[in-house]
């Protein structure tokens, strides 16, 4: 591990009452890098996003958010220093308007919200357009848009996204997937990306950890990973990766 990483997991185990999902987790990423965190339902990846915001406390190892120890940290603590978790199901209010549900996202000063909103309708030129519209009448893929920029807009350093596809038609996916590689590049934030579909993620992730049953499977380049065909097998089957502890050089 290296000190310089926004994100440090070092043999972290965790799970819920006592019974752990994820084991002995070692994982870096650095700003502006964009990691993926892949593998079928079940393998942990969500619990391990939960364990890094502080919604779940590792019953074993040490996770280190922007330098810092999370183990005595909330989950409002880790949000003002500048963790964004962008959830399945997304986090706006759906009887209010676009417009209102980033307004509550936006930093307060007034040259940070215009910053702000110029950042949002650059990566998210779609919402310029729905501005009057309750959150609640978007489609799944404008309404991943508008979770998406209620996350990036204060600037986050780190930003944690899990399953930006999860209901959507894949041509959305698509569109959707190159944004957050563009949020991370032109930010400097480090981005945590949990994703079933696995060649899509491949295309926008810098690095990938392929979990299966809690378990760190496979890890590497996303170039060399996506050479993989037993892991492309397994992301449209569904399978558990069963090669094991089996890391791809870079």
């Amino acid at each position: 591990m290296t000190s310089s990483a926004a994100i440090e997991l070092e043999g972290v185990s965790a799970g819920y009452n006592g019974d752990p999902v994820v084991r002995e987790l070692s994982i870096e990423v650095a700003p502006g890098e964009v990691v993926g965190l892949l593998g079928p339902n079940g393998a942990g990846k969500t619990t391990t996003l939960r364990t890094i915001s502080a919604e779940v406390k590792p019953s074993a190892g040490t996770v280190r958010v922007m330098g810092e120890p999370t183990g005595s940290v909330s989950v409002q603590q880790l949000a003002r220093r500048g963790l964004a978790h962008v959830a399945e199901q997304g986090n706006h209010f759906a009887s209010l308007t676009v417009a209102e549900n980033l307004r509550l996202a936006f930093p307060k000063p007034r040259a940070a919200r215009v910053e702000a909103t110029e950042l949002t309708f650059h990566l998210f030129p779609a919402l310029e357009g729905l501005m009057s519209r309750p959150a609640g009448l978007l489609s799944g893929g404008e309404q991943q848009m508008l979770a998406m920029a209620q996350a990036i807009a204060p600037r986050p350093k780190v930003m944690l996204i899990d399953e930006l596809s999860l209901g959507l038609a894949p041509v959305i996916v698509e569109q959707l997937l190159p944004t957050v590689r563009k949020a991370a590049s032109e930010t400097g934030c480090a981005v945590v990306l949990v994703e079933q579909h696995i060649p899509m993620a491949l295309e926008v992730v810098d690095r990938a950890y392929v979990l299966s049953q809690g378990r760190i499977q496979m890890k590497g380049d996303a170039v060399e990973l996506s050479k993989r065909r037993d892991l492309l097998t397994s992301s449209y089957l569904g399978e558990e990766v069963t090669i094991e502890h089996d890391e791809v050089q870079v």
